[in-house]
Parts: structure tokens; sequence; C-alpha cells
């Protein structure tokens, strides 16, 4: 489906160019003094390399990097397990054992940029011909106020609701109308949790996505979680408490969220796509593990639009990008962005390789066509769909809630200053709330404001 101009729209009335607040100090970018010398030899560590557990995928990654070397014969690859962990990244990065290339959050580069944690890539990027393709408005996410680029989205996602349609059609539900409102969500999941005594809906809270997930909530119900500056907290309001009163009554007085209350992302897909679970709060991503990796049955998943109250008001969107090392040098930047585009962006621009990649991922038990966002340029992203269209195996009719939210729904950027500390700090708010009948809200929720002001304090 193709929603990059809406999706520019939705960013620029969020502001999605972050402030740029600094934190602590970070590595020194390597020296940019130099000429590039493109046939010279190179080598680059790539990250993100999949686990022992993934045979196939690990099959796939080493051909694409045969592949690549067999095209750039000067550029030697490495590659390392090493990935994005909220918890582990800000200590990886001052030790500086972070790989050339690796893929993160969205959250991080508001934080890096002001402290030369993330190197420079405009000219370089230029120099391998990728800027045009990418979507002006994603970029500013890796922007400072210059508008110099230190990083590459390459993924973009906004949150919904992912359902059960068999849990709807038991419950006796219409899974072609889910819900569009919080209210809603309650009384849905009241009656799942009735009908079939599984949990009518989950929420995510541990790792971070507790804290996530609020946030989401809480833009759902017009709030806000930081001030637009970054310097202070505003979720000690009425749209945080009414998420939080609602996760409380329909745990405490409904019983419609069953008896598991600490969930991290894996997790909760993994019991969703077991028919544990009613609905929850998902990217449209959640599709893929939930049926691939838990056998979920594609007839049984459905996705919907982010409920609001009294909105509309808007749904989270965040991503994850490809930084390079701040040590890295400049033929080193240049080698992986080379890398970057090969393996992130030739499929787009190509059809041949759009073609070809879209056999291999039906091969290798993927998908192809599954709706979501792209950081991709209009005209780009429209002629690479109509190049796979004959390869789509996603029932995509089963998403139409969330396809339609894309129109109507703003695209909310995640919190600008800190947002994986935010995140964590809220995490044991969204548990106490789940798991201590007599959570105080508005205690829980004063304490952590005090907690986060003094972070962004400093």
């Amino acid at each position: 489906m193709t929603r990059v101009n809406r999706l520019g729209a939705g960013l620029g009335v969020a502001g999605l160019a972050l402030g740029l607040v600094a934190c602590a100090d970070g590595s020194t970018p390597a020296d940019s003094t130099g000429a590039i010398d493109e046939k010279a030899p190179v080598t680059i560590t790539i990250g993100d390399r999949p686990t022992p557990d993934k045979p196939n995928d690990i099959k796939a990654f080493e051909q694409k990097i045969k592949d690549f070397t067999a095209k750039y014969p000067n550029i030697t690859v490495k590659s390392t397990e090493t990935a994005w962990q909220a918890q582990t990244f800000q200590a990886q990065v001052a030790g500086g054992t972070l790989p050339t290339v690796m893929n993160i959050s969205f959250t991080e580069p508001a934080n890096m940029i002001p402290n030369k944690q993330l190197p420079d890539i405009t000219d370089e990027l230029k120099l391998v011909d990728l800027t045009k393709d990418l979507n002006p408005n994603v970029l500013k996410i890796v922007q400072d106020d210059q508008g110099r680029i230190y990083g590459v989205p390459i993924d973009v996602f906004s949150v919904g609701l992912a359902y059960n349609r068999a849990l709807f059609t038991q419950a006796g539900l219409d899974p072609d109308k889910p819900p569009t409102t919080w209210d809603e969500v309650r009384q849905y999941a009241k009656q799942i949790a009735d009908k079939t005594g599984k949990a009518g809906y989950a929420q995510l809270t541990t790792n971070n996505t507790g804290g996530w997930m609020l946030t989401t909530m809480t833009y759902s119900m017009g709030g806000t979680v930081q001030s637009q500056d970054g310097k202070k907290s505003t979720f000690n309001d009425a749209p945080t408490k009414k998420g939080l009163q609602l996760l409380k009554d329909m745990r405490w007085t409904d019983n419609s969220m069953g008896s598991r209350f600490l969930y991290n992302q894996e997790e909760v897909r993994q019991d969703f796509a077991a028919g544990k679970i009613g609905m929850v709060m998902q990217a449209p991503d959640a599709f893929d593990m939930s049926v691939k990796n838990f056998g979920m049955k594609p007839a049984d998943y459905g996705h919907a639009a982010l409920p609001q109250d009294g909105g509309p008001h808007g749904t989270l969107t965040g991503g994850s990008l490809k930084m390079i090392s701040p040590k890295a040098t400049k033929n080193e930047i240049v080698a992986a962005l080379k890398w970057i585009k090969f393996d992130q962006f030739d499929k787009f621009t190509d059809e041949a390789v759009a073609v070809a990649d879209a056999k291999t991922t039906i091969a290798d038990k993927g998908f192809v066509g599954r709706p979501g966002i792209t950081p991709l340029s209009q005209s780009t992203y429209d002629q690479y769909n109509k190049w796979r269209e004959p390869y789509v195996n996603v029932p995509v009719k089963q998403f139409q809630g969330y396809i339609d939210s894309t129109t109507s729904l703003k695209l909310l950027p995640e919190p600008g200053n800190k947002g994986q500390e935010v995140y964590s700090l809220l995490d044991p708010v969204v548990q106490q709330v789940l798991t201590k009948k007599d959570a105080d809200i508005d205690k829980l929720l004063s304490e952590t404001a005090s907690k986060i002001d003094a972070r962004l304090a400093r």
C-alpha cells in the first residue's frame, strides 16, 4: 500500500524534526578530513547477523554478503550478532564496541547527534546516490538543525491494534468490525474473556515496552509524554491517567486481561499467535513473527487502527535506521553506505532485484505486500509496489482498519529526549497498575514524573 505522502504530512504536523538535547558524552567521530578512494581496500563489520537458531536467515544473510563482495571486491565484510538493545546500547557506544554499521531505534539520534556519537554522512550519501530515494520528512529524524545527515532510515512503523479474528468470531464479534475507541476495546475484551476464557486484551510491560505502549495510549487520548523542547515530562495529566485507569478497570473490575501481566514484545506475540490473546497494540510487522515464527494462521490475523478516545488524535510512529560508527574513516563510511544501499534499497529501484527479492522472500516462507509505512519517496515506493503486485501473499483486506488509519490519524513521534530512559522509568508504573489492586495512579505518575524530569534536565 502507498502511504509515504501521508507520512510526510503526518510527520510535518507532528514536528518530526526532534529537539536536539545533550546527554552523556559519547565517542568522538573519526577524522573526516582526507580524500575518499572508492577503490582502496577497506574492511567493514556489519551488525545484526541472524542468531544461530535461524539457519535460513543466516544462509540468506551470508549469500547477500557474497553477492555484495562480488560487486565490490575491494570491500571485505565481517559480521557480528551485535544488535540494538535499549538497556545496553549507550554502554556499547561509550565503550567503542559497535560494528561499522548496525540498526538502531529512531529514539537514539536526537541525543547522539549533538553529542557527536554519529558521523556526518551527508556528502557520502550523495556520492553513493542514495539521498534522492529517501523521504525528506523521515530524514529529519537523522538531521541536525543545519540539515546535515547522520544516519539512514530504513524502516518506519506506526502502532495499531492487532486482533485475533478467530477469537472475535468465537466471542460473537464481527472480525471485520474491530473496535475504534477505547471504550469499545474494553467492551470487546470483556466479551472475549467471558465467551472464550482467553485474555481479551494484553499490554506490553517490560524491557521499555510498558512505557512505549503507555506513550502510545497517551497519544491516542490526546496527551503527550514530553514537552516539545524535551526538557520536561507532560504525562502527569488526564490522558495518561485515563489510559492507566482503563487498564486498571480491565484488569481488576472486568478480569478481561488474563493472568499474565509481564510481557515483552516477543512473548506477547507468541501468546497472541497461540490464540491466548484477543487484542494487543502492535505495529503491522507483528504479522510476520506471529505467522512465520509462531505458527498463527494468516486467516486469524487482523490489524486495526489504534483506538482513539475523543479523537481522532493520532498514533505513535517510530522505526529503525542504519547508524555508522563514529570511529569509521571516510572510506569505511562509503563502504558502509554501499552495503546499506545494496542490502536495503536496491530492491526498491531495480525491477529485476525487486522481483527476485519477492521470489526469495516467498521461498523463505516470508511475506510480500504486508501493509506498513516506508521511508522511501512516494514515486519510488509506488513503482516498487507495482513490480511486486503479482507476488503479494498477505491477506491485505484483514489490515483494512490499519490501512484506513494512515490517512485519518496523525503520526506522532516518540519522545525526542532520552526516549528509552523515559520508557524504562514508565515500565514499573504500568506493571504496578496491573499487578497491585491498590495501585495509586496519581502517586505513581507524580513520583515518576519527578524522576524523569531530573533525567531530562541533565
